[in-house]
């Protein structure tokens, strides 16, 4: 049979995940190699249509965030403080590793992150580096749901269409007498 209405419904929700997740990217500051890398692949075979979402590596961590190894162990020193638990229920977890310090020097640079000691010296880049690394292993990152939004927000749309698509599939198998 052939399933022409089912297959321009799937790229049609394809389509549409696809450009608002890149939105969702662009409109956080997180455009870049993440957002030029987002695409889909659909594949159609005999009775069964295969559908993959594709983008750099690190998406799913940043659209799921990643748990901290201990919230607690930010503020070992200071029992009067507790660290936040930044994505819960996510999949990822820091155990063992911490981030390397390195990967966050040209971040800070950018963002203008110089911190002063109680004199007023700016501290050396390498230990706001780990800082940074240490606060994220402990409480994670947060998740930005840039793709998981438009995923889930359109599954309505393709519900619909595909029960549309299908009727219209077959009816159109009824007329022309193909199988």
């Amino acid at each position: 049979m052939e399933t022409e209405n089912l297959e321009e419904i799937i790229n049609k929700y394809a389509k549409i995940v696809v450009k608002e997740s890149k939105e969702n990217l662009v409109s956080k500051g997180r455009g870049g190699a993440l957002s030029e890398s987002i695409s889909y692949q659909l594949e159609t075979e005999a009775n069964a249509f295969l559908l993959d979402f594709l983008m750099e590596d690190y998406g799913p961590y940043l659209d799921e965030g990643v748990q901290g190894s201990n919230p607690s162990g930010i503020y070992k020193n200071n029992p009067n403080k507790t660290g936040v638990q930044k994505a819960p229920l996510s999949q990822f977890k820091y155990t063992t590793k911490m981030p390397p310090a390195k990967v966050f020097d040209k971040w800070s640079i950018k963002k203008g992150i110089a911190p002063r000691n109680a004199r007023g010296q700016f501290l050396p880049r390498k230990s706001i580096n780990f800082s940074i690394a240490r606060s994220i292993f402990f409480q994670g990152i947060y998740p930005t749901y840039f793709f998981s939004k438009p995923f889930n927000s359109n599954l309505d749309m393709l519900d619909k269409g595909i029960l549309e698509a299908f009727a219209l599939d077959i009816e159109k198998a009824i007329i022309l007498g193909t199988k």
